[in-house]
């Protein structure tokens, strides 16, 4: 599903993107359905020519949203974002070592019941046959499974009693990733330099949607900003959005800094919410180090991406829920009926599961991933951000032991030179960066 090496495929999601995106279809949209209905190749010219019509479509007049695509117009946002006093340098170090920590148990929690037709109503049925909902420690595995459910195979490595560490993920790989680049390239980091990163350091099979389009377009010669265009119907999908945290880290208590170094490792793969997303997730985690609720983060956070675009006006949706009162079931049923036509590893949707869990986790650290991954979307891509925001705003003292315990201190990843990090190294080394980065800003 979603091969970035099969143009069938992405040419039936290519329409799906137009569409969600505001672009009249009405011209173009039969040829596409002509060539998808008849048996061929994977790629053809056929097909490449219907998948070119639809780039030929116009987006409708009518569309309320307003959602710049170029440089200058997505980078002016988060220039204007107010700054925040982080906090002293052994707070701070803690609250980094619990963002670590956070990132790694969210996404362990969430990646047994990653895909595999999971979703809200299906985990709560799964959860309570096992007795285990609400959340409140990592998923037992039920032996033998209810009809009808699968785990992801994550599971004999991220579920009770079998986690040793942080399992190989791709939510985690990218946040040692990051961390290596801001060591290699300091803030002056470019689109390219993270394709040349990704060559060097990223197994292409271990790259999913917008990023292994981006990673064959790389291949194939295109430079950015073309490697996210280019036969890319996922460039607003999560991808980029969980590539955020080590931007978020390296700049505390400033959103709008993160943000912006977080665009140029976005634009490599990603469009639009798509880039809005991680500059959303940076700023709201570089808000998180400095501010003491998530409330204070989130609103810090809007400040960096566009008001009129999409992916502000379903986290704005979020909020006016909790201030009115609404439970986290009725707010996330209001969710799905706004949001529920996008694909589960959206940006938008995500992003919005995201801040319900934040808001209505209530300073509980369990709560919080517990919520992050009851609403079956991208179950470890929003645990593992929840996660982070939690340790990044509470620290080390707001995470019980049975969630940090049995990871070990230790990382698996496919990030060749990083697997079996230290999670207590890998949160000094962005200590030091962060510490780089505000001293750099004090002197210019």
């Amino acid at each position: 599903m979603h091969d970035a090496l099969d143009l069938r495929e992405l040419l039936g999601d290519e329409v799906i993107q137009r569409q969600e995106s505001g672009y009249d279809l009405d011209a173009v949209l039969p040829q596409a359905e002509k060539v998808l209905q008849c048996d061929g190749l994977r790629w053809s010219a056929e097909l490449e020519q219907a998948y070119r019509l639809l780039e030929t479509a116009s987006v409708r007049p009518d569309w309320p949203y307003q959602e710049p695509q170029d440089e200058a117009g997505i980078l002016a946002i988060p220039s204007a974002a107010a700054m925040i006093a982080p906090p002293g340098p052994n707070e701070l170090a803690d609250r980094l070592h619990a963002a670590w920590l956070g990132r790694c148990a969210g996404c362990n929690l969430g990646k047994p019941v990653e895909g595999f037709g999971w979703n809200r109503a299906r985990l709560r049925s799964y959860l309570e046959q096992a007795g285990s909902y609400p959340i409140s420690d990592y998923l037992p595995v039920l032996d033998p499974m209810p009809e009808g459910m699968t785990l992801n195979p994550s599971w004999r490595d991220a579920s009770r009693g079998r986690i040793s560490a942080m399992a190989r993920d791709d939510d985690t790989d990218y946040t040692i990733l990051g961390l290596h680049m801001l060591e290699t390239y300091s803030d002056r980091l470019t689109p390219a330099d993270v394709g040349w990163e990704w060559l060097r350091h990223m197994p292409f099979a271990q790259t999913y949607t917008a990023e292994r389009v981006a990673y064959r377009n790389l291949i194939q010669g295109y430079e950015p900003p073309q490697t996210a265009r280019v036969f890319n119907p996922y460039r607003e999908w999560i991808g980029a959005m969980i590539r955020a945290d080590a931007f978020g880290y390296a700049y505390p208590g400033d959103p709008g800094r993160a943000a912006r170094l977080a665009y140029q490792d976005a634009a490599l793969s990603h469009t639009a919410n798509g880039i809005y997303g991680e500059m959303w997730a940076a700023g709201l985690i570089a808000a998180s180090l400095a501010v003491s609720t998530a409330r204070a983060a989130i609103d810090a956070s809007m400040a960096v991406i566009p008001a009129g675009s999409r992916l502000a006006e379903a986290i704005r949706d979020v909020l006016a829920s909790f201030d009115a009162g609404a439970t986290w079931d009725q707010a996330f049923d209001q969710m799905e009926q706004r949001l529920g036509h996008y694909h589960w590893v959206h940006t938008i949707n995500n992003a919005a599961a995201v801040v319900a869990a934040l808001l209505w986790g209530e300073g509980d650290f369990s709560r919080t991933i517990g919520l992050a991954v009851e609403a079956g979307l991208d179950t470890d891509c929003d645990g593992a951000t929840a996660g982070s925001v939690f340790g990044a705003l509470h620290g080390t003292a707001s995470l019980p032991g049975h969630w940090t315990d049995p990871l070990n201190d230790r990382m698996h990843s496919a990030i060749s030179g990083f697997d079996n990090s230290s999670i207590a190294d890998l949160a000094g080394r962005t200590a030091t960066i962060a510490h780089q980065f505000s001293s750099t800003a004090e002197t210019r």
